[in-house]
This record gives C-alpha cells, structure tokens and sequence, in this order.
C-alpha cells in the first residue's frame, strides 16, 4: 500500500467506528462497540506514526480523493495532504483519542446511550482529522463544522438533564455565531485569489491587497476565538463540563479547542503578513492566559477548574502564534495535550469515587484509597505549572523567553501572573481533593478499574518526558515553519524567576489548604466576582432576554397584529367580493350572452382610447 493510501486509512477508520457504533445506538449497551471502535482509532494511530515517520525522513504526500464541488470554474477537490505540521496533530490527536475510547469503555459501562455515545465520539475524531488533513480551508470548514456538531451532541448526550441541553445549545450557537467570520474569510481567501489551496493561497500573498489580507486574517481569527474559546465567546467552555468526562479530556486536549489554535498555525504565512493581527492575537492570548486563571483560583466545581485551566493555556498558545513563535505554540499545544487528558480522566475516576459530586469543599482524604490517580493528577498538575523536568516546563517557559526577548515585557509579565496563578489553582485542587482532612460522607472510595488506569500511564509517562522532544521538535517543524529568530534574553535569570515564583505559589497553597478551607475571604467581593465569571454570563443572559422581549413584541405587534391583520383582510375581502360576483353566476345562458357583450364592448372601447 502507497503510504499516501495510507491517509485515507487514518481519517477513515473513526468513521467506520462511528457509523457501526450508530447501527447499534438505540440497543442496549454492547461491550462489542467500545473494543470495535477502539481498535479503529488504535490503527488509525498506528498509522498515524508510520506517517509522522515518513514526514520525519522529509516525505510529504498529498492524496486526491474526488471533486468536491464544481460549479463553472469554481472547482474544489476533497483532498488530504500530509506535512511536518499535521503529522504531529494526527498523532496527537489518535493517540489521545485511543486513550479517552480505551478509558470510556470503563467509565461508561452502566449508562444506558453507551453505544450512542462511542458513535458520537468517534465521529468527533474522525471530524478533527478531516481538519487537519485536508489540504484547502473548505476541507478544513468542513471538519470545523464536524467537530462543533460532534461537541454539541456530547455536551448534550445526557439530554434529559436541562443543564446539559442548555450547555449543548450554548456551545453551537456560540460557535456558529463565530464560524460566520471564518466563512466569510474562506469567501473573501476565493473571491482574492480564485483557490482554497493552502499552498497557492500562500504563494500569492505576497502580490495581495494588505487591507484584504488584514480583512482575511481577522476573519479567520473570529472563527478561531468561538473554537478556542477566546474572550469573549468563552462561557461555553466550562458549561461544556456538562458532558461525559472522558469528552473533555478529548474536547480539551486534542480536538475542538485546539483547532483554533491549529488554524493560526496553518495560515501562519498569512499572519506574518499582517503584524496588527498578530500582535492583536497576542495581546488577547495573554489577557486570556490571566483571565481563565483568575476564574480557577476560587471554583469549587473539580471540571470546571481544569476547564478554565485549558482557557489559560490557549491563552499562552496564542500569545506565541500571535508572535510569530508558531512552532513554539504547537509545541505546547504538544504537551499541553497529554498533562490536560489526564488530569480530566483523574478527574473522571475522583468523580466516579465521590459519587458524581464535584464540589471539591467536599472531598479530602482521597490519596490513601485512590493513591495511583493521586499520583498522575499530581503529574499532570506540575506539568501544567512548568515545573523541571515536567513537559510544561520547556514549553510554556519558552512562550515566556519568546515575549521577553521580543520586548513584550508586559505581556511577559502577564504571562508570569498566569503562572503564578495555574500554580496556586492547581495545588489548591490537589490539596482539597487529596490531602485536606475528609469532608465527604462516601466509607469507601474506589479507585478506578486497572485498564483504566492503565490508559493514564502513556498520558502521565508523556507529561512526565514529552518536554525532552523540544530539541528534535523544533528542528523538525522549523522546516516548514519559520522561526523566531534568536534573541538575546537571560535565560537564566527568566527561569530562575518564574521557576522561583511558581514554587512559591504552589508552597502557599500547600500551606494554606493543608487542612481545608479555613479562610473567611472566600465570600467577599471579589472572590463573589471570580467565581461568577466576572457576571459575563449574566450580562449575556440580560443581553439576550432584551432580544427576546424585542422579538416578542415584533411577534405580537408587528406579525399577528399588522403582517397576519393585513393578509386576513386581503382573504376576507376576496371572500366578500367572490361572493357579490357569485349571484351573477346562475347559469342562465341569456345573462351569460349579456356579460359576454358587455365585456367585448368595453374592450373594443378600451382599445379605441388607448389605441391611438
């Protein structure tokens, strides 16, 4: 087999998963679904790796499946391509979803939609890997498309509950409001350049209008910011939390909200052309980094702390894109994917343990019964902070050396706040649900089944070395990447200061969470503040109740009173007038002659005034 077949292979197999695990969707749960679907993201990553291999020794491959669209000389083939970029999202992405599949099969077990919910996921795979494997940006719309409809169906998959339908719709119309600004980007790429190849767009946008290219990329990025979640259409992303665990390990790590990101990285040759977007994209990325932190210090709800933990790091993502450091944000989009899995699947044996509570007040004592998930959360949770030798260390470090050595210093010293806040957040969790003395009613907590723990280990092995890649990494992505350049920073002094700072926010939270939640200022203002989301949604709900009353009244002014009024009278008066020509019509032949002479002599009377 050509390994360029070998790409139909790797995107198809989720599909197929998907499309048998549909047959079944209304039987009761078979065992069979969970295995047969995990088997076909296990080859699809297997066949993930011989292509990264491939990539790796500087093969590139393109394969053309059929036409798409043709209309005149409108014309757009459904084609997959494979270079160094998406060779290491593939792997990423079905690696990470094998894992969640593997990991779903156990937690999943005694509900009822089993087999609708692995159709459901692996149709989220297959959607993300049409992303990032088609070579053209409608393929690519396509596949973002695919994952929101995915993500709206396992928000919503307990659909009885009004919070996980509410959550569902939340997520799709935000992002559907968003995916406007991308097509209209896609429109403006065909209407400048006549193609939606990525390679052809790109070799002519140095002949391009600036004033459209600044149009194009803004566009792009308002379908990029309802994807990964940036402000202000980030509320969905913790009312996510409503779906199944295993969901926001995959939604979180390696598909939905990193397709943002995936897409800045891609037309990077586009965002180098227009520095304010960049700069904007940076400046965003940073406000966000602290923004989604802030709201983690003070959550008690145990998901949404790591939701609002991927907020903060799709922040530093995008400060590198915006920056120009596009390798540097794939590379913690990298390690970002695998520490992020695991803390949602740690969070996913925790909540099982503590009987579906998630209030982490409520926990405590949960090391000694759950001693291996206690471990890999801990993984994850220094991994998220940067700490050496952790993957985070050499990634999100190097966002920070990237915007001091550029000058940045503010936004460094935003991101060093972030920083210093992921690291309290994150061990004021690990303190609360482990360590605190119990505040939990449950005699005996459970840990996890074995395979399920099992599925952890690559993830926390991966938190634990995937930053020792940094160096072939880079090299391997820099060539078609190109890279920042080199600048002139103390490297040590930069380490050494937030490496200082970050322990110091972790020992404080140790200190202060030891024995639980003790302080009375978690009650005041501004803890009310962050943990209502600064009242953003609140300020949305009032938004759109305004809207409402608006299309209320329109409904029972304008519609029923004016538009309905006016077509009744129309009906009526024709029903009227149909009834005086009525009485005329008695069939008597004599008066039918009569209006047959009349009618003839109005016309010829009508034609010898107006004829002349």
């Amino acid at each position: 087999m050509q390994y360029s077949s070998l790409l139909s292979v790797v995107l198809f197999l989720p599909l197929i998963g998907a499309i048998y695990a549909g047959l079944f969707g209304t039987k009761a749960k078979a065992l069979h679904v969970g295995v047969f679907n995990s088997l076909c993201v296990l080859v699809s990553l297997i066949g993930a790796v011989v292509l990264f291999i491939q990539a790796w020794h500087h093969q590139s491959y393109e394969k053309y499946l059929f036409d798409w669209i043709v209309v005149g000389n409108f014309k757009v083939g459904f084609s997959l391509m494979l270079d160094n970029i998406n060779a290491v999202m593939i792997v990423v992405v079905t690696l990470v979803s094998f894992l969640v599949h593997v990991y779903s099969i156990g937690y999943m077990e005694h509900d009822a939609g089993f087999n609708r919910y692995f159709s459901y996921l692996s149709g989220f795979v297959f959607s993300m890997l049409i992303l990032v494997l088609s070579d053209n940006f409608l393929g690519l719309f396509i596949g973002w498309e695919g994952v929101g409809l995915c993500s709206y169906l396992l928000i919503g998959f307990w659909y009885h509950k009004k919070s996980a339908n509410d959550a569902s719709i939340e997520a799709f119309v935000m992002n559907r409001i968003t995916d406007l600004g991308m097509l209209m980007g896609i429109i403006l790429i065909f209407w400048n350049f006549g193609t939606l190849q990525y390679k052809e767009v790109f070799s002519m946008l140095n002949n391009a209008d600036y004033s459209m290219l600044f149009f194009i990329s803004v566009f792009l990025f308002i379908g990029a910011m309802g994807k990964s979640a940036q402000f202000p259409m980030h509320t969905w992303l913790a009312n996510a939390m409503e779906g199944p665990t295993p969901v926001s390990a995959l939604i979180h790590a390696a598909t939905m909200v990193t397709a943002g990101v995936y897409l800045v990285i891609r037309a990077n040759p586009l965002y180098s052309a227009v520095f304010e977007v960049g700069y904007f994209i940076a400046c965003l990325g940073a406000f966000v980094a602290l923004f989604g932190a802030s709201m983690a210090l003070v959550n008690k709800d145990l998901k949404r702390i790591v939701a609002y933990s991927t907020l903060s790091q799709l922040g530093y993502m995008f400060v590198a894109a915006g920056l120009g450091a596009y390798a540097i944000a794939l590379f913690h989009l990298f390690t970002h994917a695998f520490f992020k899995s695991l803390l949602f699947l740690g969070s996913g044996n925790v909540m099982h343990a503590m009987e579906d509570n998630l209030d982490i007040t409520k926990m405590g004592a949960l090391y000694k019964p759950m001693r291996v998930t206690a471990i890999f959360m801990i993984i994850g949770s220094v991994a998220l902070c940067g700490i050496y030798p952790f993957a985070g260390y050499f990634s999100k470090d190097k966002i920070l050396e990237v915007a001091f050595g550029m000058h940045h210093h503010i936004l460094w010293f935003v991101l060093l706040i972030g920083a210093i806040f992921t690291a309290f957040y994150s061990f004021r969790l690990i303190m609360l649900v482990f360590f605190a003395p119990k505040q939990h009613g449950i005699n005996h907590p459970h840990e996890a089944k074995n395979f399920m723990l099992l599925s952890m280990l690559p993830l926390g092995v991966l938190a634990v070395i995937a930053g020792f890649f940094e160096e072939p990494f880079f090299h391997f992505i820099s060539q078609v990447i190109p890279s920042v350049g080199e600048y002139p920073v103390p490297l040590a002094l930069l380490i050494s200061i937030t490496t200082i700072v970050v322990l110091l926010s972790i020992a404080y939270a140790i200190f202060k969470y030891k024995n639980g939640i003790t302080s009375k200022k978690e009650g005041g203002f501004l803890y009310k503040l962050l943990l209502n989301q600064y009242y953003i949604p609140q300020l949305y709900q009032g938004v759109a109740k305004v809207f409402s009353a608006v299309a209320s009244f329109l409904h029972q002014v304008v519609e029923l009173r004016i538009i309905d009024a006016v077509v009744d009278t129309i009906g009526r008066s024709v029903f009227v007038i149909g009834r005086v020509f009525r009485a005329s019509q008695d069939g008597n032949l004599t008066s039918m002659l009569r209006f047959m002479v009349a009618g003839v002599l109005i016309l010829l009377a009508f034609v010898a005034f107006f004829g002349r």
